[in-house]
């Protein structure tokens, strides 16, 4: 239910132009605008922004919004009312905003309906790359009226002329598609009214040298995440991306999906190659998080991660094609007991994994909040292994074993005795084994799922939940729509 300030600001935002407003009713007014779609309205609003900071993130909070054409227009029509406040500043005298400003950066995190959070940056990133371009079109017509203005009667030059500028922090999102707009968005931005500073960078499926020209062009001071997908970047490709984000000194986190790094059959060239990933990796001091989903390293963990200086917090090896020694490395590491976040799907559990992940489980017990374990090739008898270690896990807030063989015996078995974990609030489980029905001879499939077999394993879960009184806690079937914990948040 709307609170008194929420529904007298609903009232304001109907009328256009708007009425003068005293400052402090600026942050409610712009949420209430955005909330409700009224593009107009918050052009307004940031046209007379009162404040030197607009942070987006912090006035909508996160909100359960489909990232449509409405949304779309309301964020747009904040850079462009940003943009037209730079023109008015630089073509008029003594015209000076207070906004200096606009922090956009977790957007996607503002906007948590069901499109897939990257498209919310993606969004957003090319707003903010045109509106840069467009911006720095009419810079030198700008300067020259500007140099004019601060000249004496003379002819000689007063004081330095007043070079006004926002800078807008962002997560910014490219691909092949949006490579030059953000390129020559950067470029631009670096020394002009409308200055990109890049949080959090994601970049897919563009060339290595694509990727650092983009790198190159980022402020080192506002870096803080990076996020490559490439396809067979291989081990000689990493090593040309990775002396360049030495120059980011506040890196906390580095995802390289996909990249096709493999070190399973090593030779002495390849030897070399990985001593120097993991010195190019010991030279990111603050680095917390690090992804190195669907490479193969196979025995390597510990030559990558060795010259690290500080302990990960957030370790993802997903389709890694890790062995025991691997697990071992890890759960004897100083990496153990600061994890939050660790993904190991994609391994086959029954290979001699079981006991380095119970022995790696009871290593980061205290700390760990998020745990990963999809299309492992768990079957019942795994899962009733680690069962004692997981229930020490006693701050765990996701549990993912989608994809695994499981029963609903054994399910219902880990549903009561996670029960007691107070902060659990999110479990994906796999399709139940016995919710399957042979098909007849004829059929192309041996099984099918029998809805209404599942359905009553459904009701069983359902019931175990309500009798628990846990109703915060998500037991799901499906993987989609789950979104992964960000642990930088917590």
């Amino acid at each position: 239910m709307d609170s008194l300030l929420c529904l007298c600001a609903r009232r304001v935002v109907t009328q256009h132009p708007l009425p003068a407003l005293p400052p402090h009713l600026y942050p409610i007014l712009f949420q209430v605008a955005f909330l409700d779609g009224r593009p107009l309205v918050l052009r307004d609003l940031v046209a007379s922004w009162p404040f030197p900071v607009l942070h987006f993130q912090r006035l909508v909070g996160q909100r359960e919004l489909l990232w449509d054409h409405t949304c779309i227009d309301c964020v747009q029509a904040v850079i462009q009312a940003v943009v037209a406040q730079l023109q008015r500043e630089l073509e008029e005298p003594g015209c000076h905003s207070s906004l200096r400003v606009l922090d956009m950066t977790r957007l996607s995190d503002s906007v948590s309906g069901c499109t897939p959070a990257a498209l919310t940056s993606w969004s957003s990133t090319d707003a903010l790359a045109k509106a840069c371009v467009e911006v720095s079109k009419h810079q030198p017509e700008f300067r020259s009226r500007g140099s004019k203005r601060h000249k004496g009667h003379s002819g000689a030059a007063t004081a330095a002329p007043w070079v006004p500028g926002v800078d807008v922090h962002a997560d910014l999102v490219v691909n092949r598609r949006s490579y030059g707009i953000l390129r020559d968005a950067l470029q631009a931005g670096a020394t002009g009214p409308l200055r990109l500073k890049c949080h959090e960078f994601k970049a897919k499926y563009i060339s290595a040298y694509e990727i650092l020209t983009l790198l190159k062009s980022l402020d080192p001071s506002c870096v803080r995440r990076v996020d490559l997908r490439f396809r067979n970047l291989g081990l000689s490709g990493l090593l040309v991306i990775l002396p360049h984000l030495a120059r980011f000194p506040e890196l906390r986190s580095l995802k390289l999906q996909h990249s096709k790094v493999d070190v399973r059959h090593l030779t002495t060239e390849s030897d070399i190659r990985i001593l120097c990933v993991a010195r190019k990796l010991g030279m990111l001091p603050s680095l917390r998080e690090l992804n190195l989903g669907s490479s193969r390293l196979s025995g390597n963990l510990r030559q990558i991660l060795c010259d690290l200086q500080a302990p990960l917090e957030s370790l993802e090896l997903a389709f890694c094609s890790l062995i025991p020694a691997d697990l071992a490395f890890l759960s004897q590491s100083f990496h153990a007991p600061a994890l939050k976040r660790l993904d190991l799907s994609g391994h086959d559990i029954s290979q001699g994994l079981l006991e380095p992940l119970q022995l790696l489980l009871e290593e980061t017990s205290a700390s760990l909040l998020y745990l990963d374990l999809r299309e492992c090739r768990m079957a019942d008898s795994h899962l009733k292994a680690l069962l004692p270690t997981l229930r020490r896990c006693s701050h765990l807030r996701f549990l993912g074993l989608y994809g695994n063989s499981l029963s609903t015996a054994v399910l219902k078995d880990l549903l009561q005795k996670t029960l007691e974990l107070p902060d659990l609030h999110q479990v994906v489980y796999p399709f139940p084994v016995d919710c399957y029905k042979r098909e007849p001879p004829e059929s192309r499939r041996n099984f099918v799922k029998d809805k209404e077999l599942f359905e009553a394993a459904k009701a069983e879960f359902s019931q175990i939940l309500a009798n628990s009184k846990r109703i915060d806690l998500i037991w799901t079937y499906t993987p989609l729509g789950c979104r992964a914990l960000d642990y930088f948040s917590l």
